[in-house]
């Protein structure tokens, strides 16, 4: 009859506590996790310009942090708060004149109808769309305030983060339960995986932006940064990207009898920016490290899912993650077994 060791019960009751009010915790605090995750990837951009203000200019921690954090909110969020600025104002307005705006799309179906004899619009998908509108839009004003709360929760946690950083990452090597290799490797590729999600996303997405904003100054595509600031949110979308907007533009255009400016927008969309994106894609990928094309894709739908918009950035970079994780956990404690070749 086997003994139940006792220092074993001691030690599954301990995790299962742990495990218990870490459940509670995460439960309680999950708003806040996105600000957490955009601490993790601000620290980790971010911390050698950090050790290297400290260490080798003997800046004070509080300043140094200060400066990068100040920095950081000019370089990466302030652009990004204003894209987001300009799409609220128009989301507000479409709001507010969502009747006006179901009207104009008939109106632009009716021209496409009597072009091409194609209804495309029905009017059962219109009052389909109207209700789609009245019921989302709200909810897409209401994101703001969780960005906003987001980012604040954000620079809270990354303050500490930068002053402490030397102590918190030594801790994590020593209670991190694997193999000194692992911890390494752990480290060098969720710094790669950081990079390659939280860089190379939006700045390929805001590449193509720029590139179709060029076109849109081209063709006379009214109000052109405005469509620059759509482009460049839909491109970071999986598959369909920034043809979410030049496509439906190029036909509106032709619709609205504006021939030669809708055929250059489609042209040049499918053929310039379309292409621009691949380019750019295949030269950072030598730069930064290149994300898979289906962990994006899932990504993206589990992160909008469970974050909102920011979950472009994050889902991605959670996916990555994970199959990181049972890469290390595979070499940590698994013995894989050798295919045996039979000789005849």
């Amino acid at each position: 009859m086997s003994v139940i060791d006792n220092e074993r019960i001691k030690q599954v009751s301990f995790l299962l506590i742990i495990v218990l009010l870490a459940f509670v915790l995460f439960s309680e605090l999950y708003t806040f996790f996105p600000g957490f995750l955009g601490a993790i990837t601000m620290y980790i951009l971010s911390r050698k310009y950090m050790f290297r203000l400290v260490e080798k200019r003997k800046w004070r921690k509080s300043l140094a942090a200060a400066l990068l954090m100040f920095m950081s909110f000019i370089i990466i969020l302030l652009p990004f708060g204003l894209l987001i600025n300009m799409l609220t104002n128009k989301i507000g307005y479409a709001v507010t004149h969502s009747s006006e705006l179901i009207a104009g799309l008939k109106t632009v179906n009716d021209r496409i109808q009597a072009a091409t004899n194609i209804d495309i619009l029905s009017q059962v998908r219109l009052e389909r769309l109207r209700e789609y509108l009245t019921s989302v839009l709200p909810g897409l004003l209401g994101a703001t305030f969780n960005i906003l709360t987001a980012i604040a929760i954000l620079y809270f946690i990354l303050y500490y983060m930068l002053v402490n950083g030397r102590e918190m990452e030594a801790w994590l090597y020593e209670y991190i339960p694997l193999k000194d290799e692992n911890v390494l490797r752990l480290g060098t590729e969720f710094h790669k995986l950081v990079i390659a999600n939280a860089v190379g996303i939006p700045l390929i997405a805001v590449i193509q932006g720029i590139v179709s904003l060029i076109g849109y100054f081209i063709f006379q595509v009214p109000q052109p940064w405005f469509w620059f600031a759509v482009t460049c949110f839909t491109a970071m979308l999986p598959v369909v990207g920034a043809a979410a907007v030049y496509a439906p533009m190029g036909v509106y255009l032709l619709a609205i009898n504006m021939t030669w400016q809708g055929i250059g927008v489609l042209i040049y969309g499918f053929a310039i920016v379309g292409t621009s994106d691949n380019l750019f894609r295949l030269i950072l990928a030598k730069k930064i490290g290149d994300v898979h094309p289906l962990i994006t894709v899932f990504g993206v739908l589990i992160g909008v899912n469970l974050f909102g918009f920011i979950g472009l950035i994050f889902g991605p970079l959670l996916i990555s993650m994970f199959i990181l994780l049972l890469d290390i956990y595979s070499n940590e404690f698994l013995t894989k077994k050798r295919e045996v070749r039979v000789q005849r």
